[in-house]
């Protein structure tokens, strides 16, 4: 196609080159004055369906990507029969040619890794897996930008619901099973072996890749295609040592954590991966023969036994990264609201999940302190743990400017936390850096991060906010990991699990008497235990008062605590008053505390300041959007208000986000019943057979018309009360329509008696 041909408005200057999927021209785009790449496929490679179906899969895979590490493509046309794509015009070469030099220097080749590992999670949080991932595809610009080339065998997966990606059948999807597509020495053994693959597939590959580019060779490819073969299904590449270059420990372990034979053992995601480079390339032990902790992969089998006695992978833990525009960059706009996702526990050992998951909630409390902030509360972001989405998705149903990521791990004594911030908008890496501790110092270590989120972010932080996140010192390791195997099991808020967040609070203080938060986690034991129904509220009243009294004494900034003395105080006290005082002096401490506000307005419904829990309900929300208690405790709030339309559509709402959740069909019916509609009602809680509140459906049946359902519904709930404990207030509730006033007064009497948490 010689000058001066014309593709529409693409002018042909030059060609660039050619191959098996077309030829490619430096062309001037006549409409925008602007030089562009054009592959185009000939007639007679186009009169091929395969070779026609491929490159339409670039086409559309590519474009569907908007990424710095992606090709750009700007226009798909057809001229003269052939199909043509216009790219953007790169200038540099591929890493295939900068290879041929021989290999990089570890720091070069994270360098351009981490680049690449970020293009990888942009196409898979698009649900498209690249397949053929190779130097030959990645190329590097004269800036020192790595771009993905040839999505030519790309394949459109969808995410489901456990945040993997699976197969979906589309136009992008074509290959049928068994057949065999990519480029031998860096295909997955399950690509190799024609089965399904997902964006695990790319990982191997990127494995291979980053081999290569640190030992000069390739990770699998031997004499013959059979060896390969034979290599890439059952043998391990050699030691990266063993390449005669000085090559980090931690290094060579991400590398082997990629080309794990089942696609279970290797990173989970590209951006866990991009997430293990980052800290890598932040750590100060980017040297050789240095251990690198966030780099550590899944130990399984002879790696195993390769840790050294006493170093035990303990923690695993993300921590936090914000950026502000400001200082930055004029024009961007400044992030004022924040979610922190998950932290990862990249060690593969499943029974670290509690310090993870207790770390993120952590993080969270930290940047809540801070007023300037909106910081999303740990009970909606945990609805991502696991879960492959598009940021930009996730921060728009969290209403936030920014994410926030991260990876942790402990080894032996030792902490780090590693950080990043993602601008949400644009679903770029903007931030990121490593922080280590010894253990003892895990909570000055997540301060420190709190701060340099603040100072990123440039979030204007009070003089008193200052002295609250610099407030902790030391703490015993084992006293802290107790606590947050307590925080752990209280959040399932089953009886089993209060029982056991109770014995882990209680170890923790017996561990250590000053620990403050360890006491307000067991105040909050014993009054969710008693509040479900799993104890009288006698059992643990007076050691509830006595452990929030205690948090409080040790630590008056503790927010948590004063939540905590807050309902001791408005749940076996009936001290409204102190009760109120509590939970604003909370609020103070804690601007963004979803539970504080939560407490807060369920508080002023109790006392009928209705308008005002209205109020701080709807604050709760905004604080924690996807959690179904606070949606299930505003319906409430609104009903008490007899604003029901309202309450109706916040018990759908927590209904939506839980469908088996009791307080929402409870709210439900018992609108239903103050409209009128009993049968609505019923239909509501007879989904509550296994519930206390199912209390409430003896008077729906009665109000029903249906009294030999009434009795034998209250027949029943007093033989369970036989069994274990039931509120008395409900086992009055259970007596109307049924029963004379004098049975419910007395069981109402009982219930004042004995300060029953559901009066």
């Amino acid at each position: 196609m010689p000058p001066p041909v014309r593709l529409g408005p693409y002018e042909i200057v030059a060609p660039i080159g050619a191959g098996g999927m077309g030829e490619v021209y430096r062309a001037r785009d006549t409409r925008l004055g602007r030089e562009v790449a054009v592959k185009v496929l000939p007639a007679a490679l186009a009169s091929d369906p395969e070779r026609l179906r491929r490159f339409e899969t670039e086409a559309r895979a590519t474009a569907a990507l908007s990424h710095p590490n992606v090709l750009a493509v700007f226009d798909l046309g057809t001229h003269e029969g052939s199909p043509y794509l216009v790219e953007e015009l790169l200038e540099g070469e591929t890493l295939r040619e900068r290879l041929c030099a021989g290999p990089l220097p570890p720091r070069k080749a994270v360098e351009l890794a981490l680049q690449i590992a970020h293009g990888l999670a942009a196409a898979h949080d698009r649900g498209i897996v690249h397949r053929d991932l190779k130097p030959e595809n990645l190329f590097i610009t004269r800036d020192g930008i790595v771009k993905i080339l040839d999505f030519g065998l790309a394949r459109l997966v969808a995410p489901e619901t456990d945040g993997t990606l699976h197969e979906a059948p589309t136009e992008m999807e074509c290959t049928e099973l068994g057949a065999v597509l990519g480029t031998m020495g860096y295909m997955a053994p399950e690509q190799l072996r024609g089965q399904h693959v997902d964006h695990r597939a790319d990982i191997f590959a990127f494995g291979c890749v980053l081999y290569e580019m640190l030992s000069g060779r390739p990770a699998f490819r031997h004499d013959t295609r059979a060896d390969t073969i034979s290599a890439l299904l059952h043998a391990d590449p050699p030691p990266l040592a063993d390449s005669g270059r000085d090559i980090p420990t931690g290094l060579d372990r991400i590398v082997h954590h990629c080309v794990e034979k089942r696609p279970e053992d290797r990173f989970s995601s590209a951006r866990d991966l991009a997430l293990a480079l980052s800290a890598l390339s932040e750590a100060a032990d980017m040297r050789p023969g240095v251990e690198s902790a966030i780099a550590r992969p899944r130990l399984q089998g002879r790696r195993v036994a390769g840790l050294a006695t006493g170093a035990t992978v303990l923690l695993l833990a993300v921590a936090l990264a914000v950026w502000l525009s400001k200082g930055r960059t004029a024009a961007a706009e400044p992030i004022r609201s924040l979610a922190v996702l998950p932290l990862a526990n990249l060690s593969g050992d499943a029974s670290q999940e509690y310090f993870v998951d207790g770390l993120t909630e952590e993080l969270i409390a930290d940047l809540s302190k801070i007023k300037a902030l909106k910081v999303i509360s740990r009970t909606s972001v945990m609805q991502y743990k696991g879960v492959q989405k598009p940021l930009p998705e996730i921060a728009k149903q969290l209403g936030v400017s920014g994410i926030i990521e991260g990876s942790v791990l402990k080894v032996g004594h030792q902490v780090r936390i590693t950080v990043q911030l993602v601008n949400a908008s644009t679903d770029t890496n903007l931030w990121a850096k490593s922080y280590d501790r010894d253990l003892r110092d895990v909570l000055t270590l997540q301060e420190d991060v709190s701060k340099a989120i603040a100072r990123e972010v440039s979030a204007t932080v009070t003089p008193a906010e200052q002295s609250r996140l610099s407030s902790a010192g030391p703490v015993d390791p084992q006293a802290h990991e107790l606590y947050l195997m307590g925080r752990f099991h209280w959040w399932k808020r089953t009886g089993p699990d209060l029982a056991r967040a109770i014995d882990e609070f209680g170890q923790a203080v017996a561990r250590d008497p000053n620990y403050a938060a360890a006491y307000a986690g067991l105040a909050d034991a014993y009054v969710i235990s008693a509040d479900n129904g799993f104890q009288p509220p006698a059992v643990g009243r007076d050691q509830a008062r006595a452990a929030a009294l205690k948090a409080v004494a040790l630590d008056d900034s503790l927010a948590e605590a004063h939540v905590a003395l807050g309902n001791v105080y408005d749940n076996y006290d009936w001290d409204w008053a102190r009760g109120e005082a509590e939970f604003r002096r909370a609020i103070e401490l804690d601007p963004n505390s979803a539970l504080a506000y939560f407490s807060y307005g369920a508080h002023l419904s109790t006392v009928r300041r209705n308008d005002e829990a209205v109020v701080a309900g709807l604050h709760a929300r905004e604080l924690d959007p996807l959690g179904t208690r606070i949606n299930a405790v505003l319906a409430a709030i609104f009903y008490t208000a007899r604003r029901y339309d309202e309450a109706t559509a916040a018990g759908r709402r927590a209904l939506e986000l839980d469908p088996n959740d009791d307080m929402g069909h409870l709210i439900l019916a018992e609108v239903c019943l103050r409209k009128g509609m009993p049968t609505q009602a019923v239909a509501e809680l007879e989904r509550l057979r296994g519930s206390d509140d199912a209390a409430v459906l003896v008077g729906a049946y009665a109000a029903a018309g249906r009294m030999a359902d009434a009795r034998r519904q209250l027949a029943a709930i007093m033989d369970e009360s036989r069994r274990r404990y039931v509120h008395a207030y409900l086992l009055a509730v259970a007596h109307v329509g049924v029963a004379g006033d004098d049975e419910i007064f007395a069981w109402l009497d009982k219930a004042y008696q004995e300060r029953d948490l559901d009066l």
